[in-house]
This record gives C-alpha cells, structure tokens and sequence, in this order.
C-alpha cells in the first residue's frame, strides 16, 4: 500500500498512518466532499473518514469524541492534526455564520503560531512538535464550532540554551532573524546572522526544509486574524530578541566580585524588557537572600551567574509560550453559552503530543515523553484491547481471549506513589544539603534493583552500553532507552531565583507584568515549595488520560516508514517493530473475532425504532431485548448480531450502514409526516385568527359605516332650513368601503340643491339660466370670456340702446317673419361683420328663432339675404380668445363667417350667450350641436376648405377681415 501512495489502513476504527515523506494531492475539497456524510467504509481508508465518523457520532449521539494521534518523532502525527481540523473546518458552517468562521479560523490560524514557538529541527523530524498539544472544539447543537480550548503539555524548554548535534532551537529565533525587517531588527538590536548568538549558534548553518523568512511574515498574519494587538506581538519578538542577547552575556571573576565583560548587552536587554539596566545586572550577578528579618544580597560565582541566567532565558521562553496559549484560548473560548436556549455544547478533541523518542542522549525530557507515551498506549490497551474482551465477557458473548502486552508495569514505574522514579526523584530534590544526579541514581539502583524494566551499570556490571555513575535504562514499550542521569535533578527542580521574577514584575510593559503575577510577593514573604517539574507533568497526564478515557475514542496510529525520510524506502524491520509496539497486531485479532459496533437496547430502539413497524412508535413486547430481536430480525440480520445481557453487538459495519440507511430513510417520511402534522395545525391556527380577523373587521366596518351615516345626517340636519342649503357644511371623510356611496351620495345632495336653487328662480329666467348652464358646459376652460356674469337679453336687435335708429323697421320684419315661418321664440339677434367666398367683407344682423337662422341687411331694412333651417346647421366654431369670431357650420359646406359686434356696450361679448342658447335649444330638441374651441377655425365655403385665424392690431379700431393665403384673418383691437 505505501509503494501505491496509499499510506492510510484502517483497523476498525483506527486509522494507520504511514508518513510519505512527500507532498500527497489527497487533501482538496473535492476529496472533502467524498467524505462528508459517507460511513466509515464507505470510501477508502484516510484521515477525512476519521475525522467525519467523530464528527458523526458527536452530532448524531451528542456524544464527546476524541481522536489521538499518536507514533513516534517524525511519523506525521502535527500533520495528521492540521488535516483534521482543515477538515471539521470544510464541513460546518453551511450557513457562514460569522462568528463561527471567526472561530474557524482561529482555530486553524492557532497551529502556525504554535507551531512556530513549540516546534523545532531535531536529527528525526525537520518540523518536530517539543510540546504536547491537546485541542478541544467545542460545538453547538447544529454541529457548528463556536469555540475551544487548547491544554500545553511540557514545553522543551532547555532546547533554548542548548541543542544536541544536527538539531537547532525553536523556529521562532530563526523566522525573527531570517523574516524580520531591517528596521525591527535594528529596533531589536539584532543581526540577521544567526551564528552571532551563542544559544543558536550551533543550528545557525544546519538546512531544514522550513522556509523562515516566509513563516515568520505567515505568523505575523495569524497572529494578527487570532487578535493579537501590535504592541503584544512587538513585545513577543521583544522577548526572543531578550534571550538571544542573554545567551552572549560573559561572565567572569573580578578578584572575588562577578562581573559582566560585555556590559552594553545588560543595556539592550533593559531596554528590551523595559526596566533598568542596573536591576537587569544585580538580578544576573547577586542573589538576594532573607534570613529572618534581615536581607542580605548574597553574589554570584561565575557558576551560578550562567547557570541563572540561563534558567532565566528558559523561563522567560516558556512564560511566553504559555501566555501566547492562553492569548488563543482567550479568545476561542466559548462566551455566553447556555444549554437551556442553545442545546447541548458538544466536544471534539485533537491530541496531537510528542511521539516516543531514542536520542544518543537521553535526558529528562525524553524521559517526560517516553512516560507519556506510556500513558497513551496505556489507554489505547485499556480502550480497545482490555475493556473490548472483559466487555464480551461480561456480556456473555462468547469469546476466546486475545493475548497482549500490557505495559501498566512501566506506566508504574515511572509514576507509582512513593516508589516510581518521579517519586524517587521528588525525595531526592527534597533532601537538605548538596544533592548529586549521582545520588539520585544509587536511590534508584537501591529501591528499583529487583524491577524486570530497570538496570543500570550497577546492576548489570558486564553492559558495557551503560556509563558507571550516570545511565540508567528502562524497557519501554516502544524499546529499551537509556538514560542519562545528568541534569535530572536540576531540570526536576526548575529553579529560578526570585530576584528574576521581580525584575520582570517590575517592567513598565504590561504584557510582561502580566506573564509574572508571582514577583509581586516581597522578599521575605515566605512560599509554599512549588511542585516539581516531574510531578506537575505526572498530574497533567494523568488528568489528560482522564479526560480522553471520557469520550469516544478514534485512534490515528503514525508510524515512519524509515528514518531517512526517503519517499521511496520501506524499512521492514522498523515498520515490524512499531507494529508490534503500538499493538496493531492485537487491534486486528480483537477486531476481526470481535464486533464492529455494541450499544445498549434502550439507545439502540431509540435511534432505529422507527425502521420497524412492531417498533414504532412505541413497541408492546416485555422487554426491549426483544423488541431489538423482532427489528433484527425483520430486516433479515440475525445472522450478523450477538445479543448480550443490556447490549447488542453488531459484527460487521455494512448491516450498522444498512440500519443508518433505512433510518435516513424513515427519518425524511417522519420529518414530513411531523411537517404534515404541524402545517395543519399552523394553518388551523391561521384559519381561526383570520375567521376572528375578519368577524372583528365585519364588525367594525359595519360600526364605520353607521358612524359615518350618523355623522352626515347629524351635520345635514336642518339643511333646508340653512341660507345656502348646506354649501358651507363640511362632509366627514368616509371609511375607504364608503368612497363610491360618498361620490354618489354628494351627487344626489347637489342635484337636490341645485333642484331647490332652480325652484327659487322666476319661470322667465329659467330659459337664460339653462343657456348659461349649457355654455359652461361647452366652453369652460377653453375660452376665457363666457358673459355669464351679465344678463343675457337674446334679441338685442329689437333692443333700442342697441339699435335706436332701426329698430322700427326690425320688428314689423321679424313679425312677418314669425307668421310666415311660425316660429315660436326668439332666440338670438345681433349685428355683425361677415366676409363671403368673394372676399367681401359687409355689415349684416343674424335672427335666430327656434326653426332658422337669418342674414339680414340693416342698411335695406333688414331684409333677409339668406334663410338656414336650424336642422341644417351641424356647428359652430369660435375661437379661445376674446373676439367675437364664429363660423356657423352647414351640412351643404356653405359655412357662415361672422364676427358679432354690439354697440352699446362696445366691448360687450355674446360668443358664450350664442353659443349657449343654441347648445341649450339642440338639447331641449334632442339634437347634436358639435362646438370646437380653436385658434385658427376651420371652415368649408361652397366645399373649399379655408382657415380663419385672429390677431390683434393695437391701432385697429373696428374688427375687420382681410384675406389671407391660406383663408382669411380677423384684426380685432388690441386695446
């Protein structure tokens, strides 16, 4: 499978990982979106599967998962762990919620600076993790991340000070020098030279595939998304730059007082850590010292002053580390989460911790990470190896025991109370007086000499690979280590002077006052003794164990295919034997005799209850046992199943994907059935609030329209005894039903006043007030000037102000006329100037009676020129200005120009008194009078169509026509 690129195996629900050595194209979102929602064989084996089925069980159990990652140094295990948050991080938040992408991102932003201040090049790996990392992802109950929560475990920290062959310190120290700018380097006081710095010097010219200049500008991006302000991560390159300088500090003997050789490195590091340079210099070459009430300042030897100063560049590395963790979780941390609104906070946790290491010197940290691997492995045995073959048993399935290695005898070794090495060790850092490493292994040799899993030179005189007075080794799971005792006791009892702490305490940078709460306790105040590094380590693991043995474990097993990093070799013997050590062999055994899944009757009814109808919704059957039985066996997977006494077993994953398919099923068919169910009742709902809706509004309309009829017959009573029979009351605004009825109701009202107005008026003015009326009618708004405010006397002619001198001989003319054409009434009479198809302009009178229309000649005693019978007249036409133009027109195309002219009063117009009269006599005849409102007016002579336009001359005294191209032009005056 390696040679095929297939590096992942599964073993059940472990993964085995082979690290390829190379970059693989198996981690894109297309194979995202092959893993997401299938079951765990579903696809070929990988992390995404992994990662999907505790992502799965958390959502669909709410259940807390974990998967530990777990191999040796350099066997993938930080790279496993990246894959597996990228991928949580593809498959939440379908709703890109902003806040959970703000966590998302952190929480992916969180590894490169981890990385960049916790990890390091050693001989195996060139990006090993030297700190424990466990990550906890916190979930809401739509299985989205809304937070977390990273736990640090022993961070390395002598890597600062020094480095075996080959290897090099922290990544950050390298990044700052390669990637920083020129100017944050001057600012620092650095050189971008890395062998000008003692404590890195040796790792200044070893390659690594890391590229430091580009990481560090990736770090300084991350830290700024996570939300680091400028001034902390200024201050955070402030302290690597401190303990770069640290290491070049020399120290020598001046007579019997220390000194410092190289004085204006204390000034840079003041600066630095903005203090004084002088308390900087008495903190590295005096300890003060309470004896009682009195304190002494006790000076250094050149021994103790670099040992202090090189404790103090640990402690500072590591303050720093730990407060960059706590910055992350800070701000990853779940805020204002309450169950009762939001559901249930689910967890996935991330292990991703220092993997079992062989160096050719073996110290205290080794033997940290060696003891926690021992604990890993432990849980791994106690998880799937021990609790899966006592569960058979205790169940009653029968079974046939798989033999295995169970390595709590080492786990006891190291952490046994008052016996184990830790406990060894905390005595003898606890003994008063002069305490050796030598002394610390002859209490070894004494109390562990009998332990089959210890020896040292001591015990095995003849083992040459062993150093008198300094190895000891110890039969890990993983293989035999040896150890050397060297440092054991120091690095166990981490001391650090108090002085240090009060000169960080005492900084005027926030940041570092706040890394070092404990300096604030004054000198002879006295301290309960800190626990040791060892045991505080001891009670981390074991919370951690704790911890992981509470959720439901998925496994990432690493291991190196060989330990050159080569992408083409398989070292067979190597991979045998972290097979054999990590305990795949027995993982397989109980896996391929045991079963795929187990859970209890009542959780495995309620989650399948409703793929079975003798199940559903509730069974009536005495037990749940056989209620599980009759589903089983309804489906036909009886063959695939063990019963025990509270639980079922499942053998083989396909018939558990079988159940999760017709349970995907059923659950659409009760989704929509629920859905079906709650429609009607919403729309049930909505039927009863509308019905009510529409009652109310029923009932209401009705009052607003009583209301409405009250208040207008409230404010119309008494109307026919007002003046102007209601014209000044106000009508109340209807209700928008109303509007029409209003319209219809004010017609009626005004058609009755107007009828009361027209009964108040004399019979003998009825006849002119409908001429008026029809005048409006016709003319309003086209034409300015209608004479509706005069009274209109019709036959102005008989009329003598009008005619004094020939009004004798009109009215022996229009008797004539009436008793030979038997006219009724007189409709109209008035003087004019007309003007024929010959140009002829002459002065005539026009005699309109309810049968014709008459041109007369006043200069022959009125004597009719031309009779038309008021049938065949069809229009009339006058202009929108004040002249007196109209243009009577026939059906035989013989139109009539003239233009009406009075004498007393000159300017007195009769257009709106002719046009009404006749437009009121067409009407009371039943007949059409078409009336055209224009400027020019169009009309026929004898058939030729002509036009007759009007304009003014200012010094025109009479109108007048002249002739024109196009018709003819009337000149009224202009004043």
């Amino acid at each position: 499978r390696f040679e095929k690129g297939r590096i992942y195996t599964f073993i059940g629900e472990v993964v085995v990982s082979m690290n390829p050595y190379k970059n693989l194209n198996i981690y894109g979102r297309d194979m995202i979106e092959q893993y997401k929602g299938r079951e765990l064989y579903e696809r070929p084996p990988h992390l995404f599967a992994i990662a999907d089925a505790a992502y799965k069980a958390m959502k669909r159990r709410s259940k807390d998962t974990c998967i530990v990652i777990s191999g040796e140094s350099g066997a993938g295990k930080t790279e496993a762990s990246k894959y597996i948050m990228q991928y949580i991080a593809a498959i939440t938040n379908p709703g890109q919620r902003a806040e959970v992408e703000r966590v998302k991102n952190i929480l992916l932003k969180s590894n490169c600076v981890l990385e960049a201040f916790g990890n390091a090049k050693t001989n195996r790996n060139d990006n090993s993790s030297r700190f424990g990392k466990y990550m906890d992802i916190n979930f809401d109950f739509k299985g989205d991340p809304i937070g977390g929560h990273i736990n640090n475990y022993l961070l390395e920290k002598s890597r600062v000070i020094v480095q075996q062959p080959g290897e090099r310190s922290f990544h950050s120290f390298y990044q700052l020098l390669q990637g920083g700018s020129d100017q944050m380097l001057r600012s620092l006081h650095l050189q971008k030279d890395a062998s000008a710095y003692s404590y890195i010097c040796p790792g200044a010219q070893i390659k690594c595939s890391i590229n430091d200049g580009a990481e560090f500008k990736a770090v300084a991006d991350a830290m700024k998304v996570i939300g680091f302000k400028q001034e902390e991560i200024q201050t955070v390159y402030k302290i690597v730059a401190t303990i770069l300088h640290l290491g070049n500090l020399k120290f020598s003997v001046d007579g019997d007082t220390p000194v410092i050789e190289n004085g204006k490195v204390v000034s840079i590091i003041a600066d630095l850590l903005s203090t004084k340079s002088d308390m900087v210099e008495k903190a590295l070459l005096f300890r003060t010292v309470a004896t009682g009430r009195d304190v002494i300042d006790k000076q250094h030897t050149e021994q103790e002053a670099t040992y202090g100063r090189d404790a103090f560049a640990k402690a500072i590395y590591e303050r720093l580390f730990c407060w960059i963790v706590t910055h992350i979780n800070d701000v990853i941390e779940v805020k204002n989460y309450d169950t009762t609104i939001h559901g249930k906070n689910t967890v996935i946790g991330v292990l991703d911790i220092y993997g079992f290491e062989i160096f050719d010197n073996n110290s205290f940290e080794q033997f940290c990470i060696n003891y926690c691997n021992e604990k890993l492995q432990q849980l791994f045995i106690q998880l799937v190896l021990k609790q899966e073959q006592e569960e058979y048993q205790r169940e009653g399935i029968p079974w046939k025991h798989i033999d295995y290695f169970n390595n709590q005898v080492i786990v006891d070794l190291v952490e046994q109370q008052h016996k184990g090495i830790i406990a060894i060790l905390d005595d003898a850092c606890m003994n008063v007086g002069k305490v050796t490493d030598e002394m610390f292994l002859e209490a070894l040799n004494n109390k562990l000499g009998k332990h089959a899993h210890f020896s040292s030179r001591k015990l095995c005189a003849t083992d040459k690979t062993l150093e008198f007075d300094r190895d000891f080794r110890i039969k890990h799971y993983a293989g035999d280590v040896i150890y050397s005792v060297t440092g054991f006791i120091d690095k166990n009892k981490d001391t650090l002077f108090q002085d240090f702490k009060r000169l960080m305490y005492n900084s005027s940078n926030p940041v570092l006052k706040m890394m070092w709460p404990e300096g604030k306790l004054s000198i002879t105040e006295v301290t309960k003794r800190p626990l040791t590094a060892a045991t505080l380590f001891k009670n981390s693991m074991i919370a951690l164990v704790d911890n992981l043995a509470s959720k439901e474990p998925y496994y990432v097993r690493c291991i190196k295919p060989n330990d050159k990093k080569s992408p083409q070799l398989f070292d067979e013997e190597r991979c045998r034997h972290q097979v054999e050590y990590l305990g795949l062999l027995e993982n397989v055994r109980v896996r391929r005799a045991g079963f795929a899944y187990r859970q209890t009757y009542e959780k495995f009814l309620h989650r399948y209850k409703m793929i079975s109808e003798f199940t559903w919704p509730n069974h009536d059957l005495p037990s749940d046992k056989d209620a599980v039985k009759k589903l089983i066996e309804c489906h036909g997977f009886q063959h695939d199943v063990a019963y025990g006494k509270t639980k079922i077993f499942i053998r083989t994953p396909r018939t558990l994907f079988t159940l999760e398919e017709l349970h995907a099923k059923m659950l659409v068919r009760i989704v929509l059935f629920l859905q079906k169910v709650w429609r009607g009742t919403l729309a049930r709902l909505r039927y009863k609030r509308t019905k009510a809706a529409l009652t109310i509004l029923k009932y209401y309309r009705r009052y607003k329209v009583k209301a409405y009829i009250h208040e207008v017959a409230r404010r119309f009573h008494n109307v026919r005894l007002m003046k102007d029979y209601g014209k000044h009351v106000q009508w109340p605004t209807p209700p928008k039903v109303l509007r029409r009825f209003e319209e219809a109701l004010q017609t009626i009202y005004h058609r009755w006043r107007a009828g009361e107005l027209i009964r108040s008026v004399p019979p003998e003015v009825l006849p002119q007030l409908r001429a008026k009326v029809a005048a409006m009618e016709v003319l309003k708004g086209h034409r300015a000037d209608i004479g509706l405010q005069r009274a209109w006397e019709g036959n102005y002619i008989a009329l003598k102000p009008d005619n004094p001198q020939t009004t004798g001989s009109f009215i022996p003319v229009a008797n004539e006329l009436k008793r030979k054409d038997k006219y009724m009434n007189v409709l109209f009479s008035c003087h004019v100037r007309k003007i024929n198809r010959f140009n002829k302009v002459e002065d005539r009178a026009i005699f309109i009676t309810d049968r014709h229309l008459y041109k007369m000649d006043p200069m022959k005693q009125y004597k009719v020129m031309r009779t038309i019978p008021l049938y065949n007249l069809i229009g009339l036409s006058v202009s929108n200005g004040k002249d007196q133009l109209v243009v009577f027109h026939t059906k035989d195309n013989k139109d009539l120009i003239v233009c009406l002219f009075s004498k007393e009063p000159s300017n007195d117009s009769r257009i709106g008194e002719l046009v009404g009269v006749l437009a009121s006599h067409f009407k009371r005849s039943k007949r059409a009078l078409q009336v055209s409102v224009t400027n020019p007016v169009q009309c026929s002579l004898h058939g030729r169509k002509c036009t007759v336009s009007v304009e003014t001359k200012i010094n025109q005294s009479q109108p007048d026509f002249t002739k024109h191209r196009s018709g003819f032009i009337l000149c009224v005056p202009g004043n």
